[in-house]
């Protein structure tokens, strides 16, 4: 099966064909770095995140180009505010976001750009589109006019006429239509500037886009991607802009992720319902938001909720469960190297399943990067595996150690095109667990000593007691576990 993707330009699900074989040009909108990164820039990472690790399992050469927005009305605003250069807030955090998503475990795109060091570039990109009629000046400010651009709504699916009916210019904009949009906008008192034909000012968004991109993956390239936010009017300037100036196509794909919803409702700063990566990691592991992303398709709006989060907290602590299985079968083992076609039996099913795995695996990934089809895939084998594992009669054999060790890898080499199982199982539960009784304001002294008091009722068989002190920790939402080496305990994750 090939690889279907679907296209927000052509509004169905076409077969992936890159321009040069083998290669991919991959350009996602970055943030504005004014604030710290919140849940909806989470996803937008995680989702870019796992397409492009995806498109490199397949054995493409990914070129993932990422950019800042380093100058912008917002940035300005809060330099202004705090009295410092907008590069001092631009830097901070950027920092905050690169920190973020290292937590997150989104590896680094190949390019990230700044706009502030493009600046040439969109000047000389603003300059193409004036030769061509397609933008005019106007007191220092630089627009598109989108009249002159046939073609103009074609991504979002706007009608330009229906657009402009009841449309207006507002009040200090000197363009000729309401559509029209900045490419340039003159210098203002408090505001940084840079020299131009048109007098000192600083770039429009849009244009900064259309510059980077083009500049590190050249004036066609294969996908563009971002929030669903930015099919209009980001993306759609973007079009008509670098269109505009060159005549050819400007991405082949347009990927854009869905929204997120908080309880229910719409992401805002208003409600106070923006909930920002770094409180969110407070509480939950790294791969547990990823975990949560996981289970829904990419376009879909996503319902961010601490129910939710727990959930996806119990179906990754699962994997991990049966990751844990597997390592603890496989210690002190060597793996016997038996080669499959020598498998029977038992051993022989568990090989073949495994290997239908990957094959579903890909299927799912295949159809426009279906993740929460795919992840069931994972979960079928694991059930399988848990059983494998814990059946009775189940020997330590050449051929099960074969499997076991196969299983792992096959595990981890899939889970890692999602950026999950990449802690050791323990590790995981302990991070987990630590975690938990932070957010629950519980002492680790008093449960371990609880645990310890029952251990000694049950050791003089006060059964009484030991019940009692099982039901205590049972209410503080503590399981128990006995085995031969001792009582462990851990959340009901």
């Amino acid at each position: 099966m090939a690889l279907r993707v679907y296209n927000t330009l052509t509004k169905r699900k076409d077969d992936f064909k890159p321009i040069v074989e083998g290669k991919v040009g991959l350009y996602a909108c970055g943030v504005t770095v004014y604030d710290l990164c919140h849940i909806g820039h989470a996803r937008s990472a995680v989702v870019f995140d796992i397409i492009t690790r995806y498109l490199r399992f397949r054995g493409y050469e990914v070129t993932f180009v990422k950019n800042y927005t380093d100058v912008d009305d917002k940035i300005i605003n809060r330099a202004n505010k705090e009295g410092v250069n907008i590069t001092d807030i631009s830097e901070r955090f950027i920092t905050e976001h690169d920190m973020d998503m290292g937590s997150l475990g989104i590896k680094r795109p190949t390019v990230t750009p700044k706009a502030t060091e493009n600046i040439d570039g969109m000047i000389r990109l603003i300059q193409v589109l004036m030769n061509k009629g397609l933008a005019y000046e106007a007191e220092g400010d630089v627009y598109f006019a989108v009249d002159k651009f046939k073609g103009y709504g074609k991504l979002s699916g706007r009608d330009p006429e229906e657009m402009m009916a009841g449309a207006r210019v507002e009040i200090g904009e000197k363009k000729k239509n309401p559509l029209d949009f900045a490419l340039w906008k003159a210098s203002k008192e408090n505001e940084p500037w840079w020299e131009s034909p048109w007098g000192k000012g600083r770039p429009g968004w849009h244009i900064e886009c259309s510059v980077m991109s083009s500049r590190h993956l050249g004036e066609t390239f294969d996908i563009h991607g971002g929030g669903e936010d930015l099919i209009f009017p980001h993306h759609e300037n973007e079009i008509a802009q670098s269109e505009g100036a060159t005549g050819e196509p400007f991405a082949h794909y347009w990927i854009h992720n869905g929204f997120i919803r908080i309880d229910n409702e719409k992401m805002s700063k208003s409600l106070g319902n923006v909930f920002t990566i770094k409180e969110i990691l407070k509480g939950y592991h790294p791969e547990v938001v990823r975990f949560f992303m996981l289970q829904s398709h990419y376009r879909s709006p996503l319902d961010y909720s601490d129910d939710a989060l727990k959930e996806a907290r119990a179906g990754l602590a699962r994997l991990y469960t049966t990751l844990k299985g597997i390592k603890d079968r496989l210690a002190g083992q060597r793996p016997s190297g038996a080669p499959s076609d020598g498998l029977t039996g038992r051993a022989k099913e568990i090989f073949d399943k495994l290997e239908d795995l990957s094959r579903r695996f890909v299927d799912a990934m295949d159809d426009d990067f279906n993740t929460a089809r795919a992840l069931g895939s994972i979960f079928e084998a694991a059930r399988l595996l848990n059983t494998y594992t814990t059946e009775k009669g189940f020997k330590a054999t050449p051929h099960s150690i074969f499997i076991l060790k196969t299983a792992e890898d096959k595990l981890l080499e899939l889970c890692d095109v999602f950026g999950i199982l990449k802690e050791d199982p323990d590790a995981f539960f302990r991070k987990s667990r630590v975690m938990e009784v932070q957010k629950r304001g519980l002492d680790v002294k008093k449960i371990e000593s609880l645990i310890k008091e029952r251990n000694e009722a049950r050791t003089v068989k006060d059964w009484k007691k030991a019940d009692d002190k099982r039901a205590l920790l049972a209410g503080m939402g503590i399981v128990l576990k006995d085995t031969a080496a001792g009582t462990t305990w851990n959340f009901d994750l």
